[in-house]
């Protein structure tokens, strides 16, 4: 047997074992969650399930606003002026 094939066997393998690996854990979860959720149920009452965090990845805090507040900036006239002379400059360039 020529050595490519040897390596290539042996890598294919090796993510074969992996995946299957992987899908065992991910089964093995599924598996005692249901479980435990039954357990529950025959003990008379199911309190929902506290939130879970995949795998002990932090989870992105939900936002508390649905909209940014509003914000002003009071201007002096000098300043409202600047300002206006910037964005004349700005349009003739482009």
């Amino acid at each position: 047997m020529r050595e490519h094939e040897t390596i290539s066997r042996t890598a294919g393998a090796t993510v074969l074992v992996l995946v299957a690996a992987v899908c065992a854990a991910g089964l093995a979860d599924v598996l005692r969650r249901r479980r435990g959720r039954t357990r529950e149920r025959l003990r008379g009452g199911f309190a929902p399930a506290p939130p879970h965090t995949p795998h002990g990845s932090p989870t992105i805090p939900r936002q508390q606003r649905t909209s940014p507040q509003e914000e002003t900036v009071h201007l002096t006239a000098a300043e409202r002026d600047a300002f206006a002379g910037l964005v004349r400059r700005f349009t003739e360039e482009t």
